[in-house]
């Protein structure tokens, strides 16, 4: 009998290489382990019970979700309605409620063929999110006072918003197949948990999340399907077709691109074309106003304006902020072309969506969202995952305290300017370290989490294991030293020699 489960175990380790452990290989988990009975041993028996890591992390995600609404309990009781800076106070505000009735949603109105009374005229959010708000809407009950409406309106969005979380969590589980365990970065980070009912930032994240899965499993339709969707929810999903480009140019894989391409391109022109040809001055209001919206909250700029006599107008910043972001793209294209080994997919798309966090003019606290799955996946490390979390954190604590501050009146309470200044210095800080340990990963690459586990880019779909075509500098010098030695074949079959012969 013993022999004949070594023999089974030994075929099925041939073909299906064992799941990554992290208890085993990251110190930060296999001290947080402890909290459950330590690591796992060798003795014990995996795939014999019905929690499975998706169930799991799964339920740990929906879980902390849970904690996040609680935190908002203060403000669902009253801070939202009463006072205005109690929300800022107990570090519970969100646009949902509020939006309710300052979007027309309580009146009936139509997001962007019904103009708004005010100064905003259209909704200002992009197609696909005003349909997730309106849907909210019908679904909520236009009895009793406006406050009872709102509180409904919220909860609607939470339990919407819930489901857009567990995706996230289920998706970046199943994109490493070999780690599936990394997932509990997404369901266990605080600042996820804070931050998922502020705004409507979950569902791009969500449809975002999902295309990454697909593209792992090679299915590049689905792909450009999902992140077209996901681009007609929030406008940053787009970036990551530049690193996809490059690599796909690297590796010669022009075919899945452009299919990944015209899906995202037929998706987003699905969602926003009848809105675009009907009501256009509705529909361009997301655009002109994020083009018109001054320097705002949480970025380095607000900290240049609010320390100078003169301060920068809104059209400089706009163009050295895209400036800037095309500098960043520069140097991420330069990076996928020219490393020695061709960078994962996961880093180089974490890499361009920090860049954008970084170079805009403006970084609500819930745009911590958008990099959460990419970190998960570009740098499963906790140690480095937990100290840019933590930097978020104080970040997200500092914004509503200098809010408070800023509302207080003569009272003061809260955090004045010059602390402000400091949790925006954190927030910056804590994402330029998480990009710069991924750099560091990708330039050595035997410090990289996945890749010295075995793997080659389980995140790439046709670009994992594949060779090498076009390359720029070191990598091009490479290849040349290797045809001038008579090498017959690619210079390297990178991650599936390393997969077999335990090298990296």
């Amino acid at each position: 009998m013993c022999g004949m489960a070594s023999a089974e175990t030994t075929r099925a380790s041939v073909h299906e290489p064992d799941p990554v452990r992290p208890t085993h290989e990251d110190g930060v988990a296999a001290a947080g382990s402890e909290l459950i009975g330590g690591p796992l041993g060798r003795r014990a028996l995996l795939g014999a019970s019905r929690w499975t890591p998706v169930r799991v992390i799964a339920l740990v995600a929906i879980g902390m979700f849970a904690l996040g609404l609680v935190q908002k309990a203060p403000c669902y009781n009253g801070a939202w309605f009463f006072g205005a800076s109690s929300q800022y106070t107990h570090a519970c505000y969100s646009d949902i409620p509020h939006l309710y009735q300052g979007r027309g949603f309580a009146d009936g109105l139509v997001p962007y063929f019904d103009k708004l009374p005010g100064d905003m005229q259209y909704l200002e959010y992009p197609v696909l999110t005003g349909v997730f708000m309106e849907v909210a809407s019908w679904l909520t009950p236009g009895s009793g006072t406006i406050q009872d409406q709102e509180q409904w309106y919220w909860m609607v969005n939470a339990g919407m918003l819930m489901v857009c979380a567990s995706i996230i969590a289920v998706c970046v589980t199943r994109t490493h197949a070999r780690r599936p365990w990394d997932g509990l970065l997404v369901a266990l980070a605080p600042a996820f948990a804070l931050t998922a009912t502020i705004n409507w930032d979950l569902l791009a994240v969500a449809l975002t999340a999902a295309a990454m899965l697909m593209w792992s499993r090679g299915r590049s339709l689905a792909f450009g399907v999902l992140l077209g969707l996901a681009t007609a929810a929030k406008l940053y999903p787009f970036l990551i077709l530049g690193p996809l480009l490059v690599l796909c140019w690297r590796a010669g894989k022009w075919r899945a691109f452009g299919t990944a391409l015209g899906g995202a391109i037929v998706a987003w022109v699905v969602v926003n074309g009848p809105v675009m040809l009907f009501a256009f001055e509705g529909w361009s209001k997301f655009y002109t106003f994020s083009q018109e919206r001054g320097v705002d909250f949480g970025s380095f700029w607000l900290i240049m304006a609010q320390n100078s006599d003169n301060p920068l107008s809104t059209d400089t910043v706009n163009t050295l902020a895209t400036l800037l972001m095309l500098v960043c793209c520069a140097g991420v294209a330069a990076l996928a072309l020219a490393a020695p080994r061709r960078p994962r997919f996961a880093q180089l798309a974490f890499l361009i969506v920090a860049a954008f966090i970084l170079t805009n003019k403006v970084y609500s606290p819930q745009y911590v969202l958008w990099l959460v799955p990419l970190a998960a996946l570009a740098r499963p490390k906790w140690r480095d995952f937990l100290i840019w979390q933590t930097c978020e954190v104080a970040y997200f604590l500092g914004i509503w305290l200098y809010l408070a501050y800023t509302t207080s009146g003569d009272a003061h309470r809260g955090l004045p300017t010059d602390g402000y200044h400091w949790a925006i210095g954190l927030h910056l800080l804590g994402t330029l370290y998480l990009c710069v340990m991924v750099l560091r990963d990708i330039f050595m690459p035997e410090r990289d989490p996945v890749r010295r586990s075995g793997d080659d880019d389980p995140s790439g779909g046709v670009l994992d294991g594949a060779d090498d075509v076009f390359v720029i500098g070191p990598a091009a010098r490479s290849r040349r030293r290797h045809a001038a030695a008579g090498f017959d074949g690619p210079p390297v079959e990178w991650g599936k020699q390393a997969a077999t012969d335990g090298s990296l």
